[in-house]
């Protein structure tokens, strides 16, 4: 089957007089990531922020991307609407994150992160205890991992397992098969949407 991907972009140019004093919060080795929604206002910004600061990193990320190769980077200021992204890699990488939505910075609290640490460890109790488990596989590019869930089958003998392979994943109908936990193998962030979801990476 043929895809066409039409990229989408916000139509916001950024307010930098009332950007500047905020930026002189941010430390001066940063890297800056967006989502492709905010490609054109992120290169915007990297050309405001090089006047003053270190861009160690300038990457587009998606909802299943790791940040990689930071380098010296003391922070990472993240360009996208809501704190989705940018808790989850406040998480992931351990450093001190930023989030700039439109013309409001946002600093990515140590609590924030605390939470999302706790929830993963409950979720990850709850896996243990539970016996029916589905496997939630993805067809699209970039999301398929077939093999590794097939691999993992392997590890959990002692589990009762069902695949559920999919192109559009809707974790709103999980509970409709009666199981007691779900593995992930697409999108890393899912288990962020349900306490009943985590991530094939746990096994890593």
């Amino acid at each position: 089957m043929k895809t066409l991907f039409v990229p989408a972009e916000i139509n916001f140019l950024g307010n930098f007089d009332k950007l500047k004093n905020d930026f002189e919060l941010l430390p001066k080795n940063l890297a800056l990531c967006y989502s492709i929604q905010y490609k054109s206002f992120a290169e915007k910004v990297k050309k405001e922020l090089s006047k003053s600061h270190n861009i160690i990193n300038f990457f587009q990320i998606l909802g299943c991307s790791k940040p990689k190769n930071l380098g010296k980077a003391d922070c990472i200021l993240v360009l996208a609407d809501g704190k989705f992204h940018a808790i989850s890699i406040a998480y992931e990488t351990k450093k001190q994150v930023y989030l700039l939505e439109r013309d409001k910075l946002i600093k990515i609290m140590q609590e924030e992160i605390g939470d999302l640490e706790k929830k993963k460890k409950a979720s990850y109790l709850n896996f243990l205890n539970s016996g029916k488990v589905g496997i939630l596989i993805s067809t699209k590019p970039g999301q398929q991992r077939l093999e590794r869930a097939l691999n993992l089958s392997k590890k959990l003998k002692n589990k009762k397992l069902y695949f559920f392979l999919s192109n559009e994943i809707n974790i709103q109908e999980i509970e409709n098969f009666g199981l007691d936990f779900w593995i992930n193998t697409a999108c890393p962030r899912m288990d962020l949407d349900s306490p009943k979801i985590i991530n094939i990476n746990k096994f890593d």
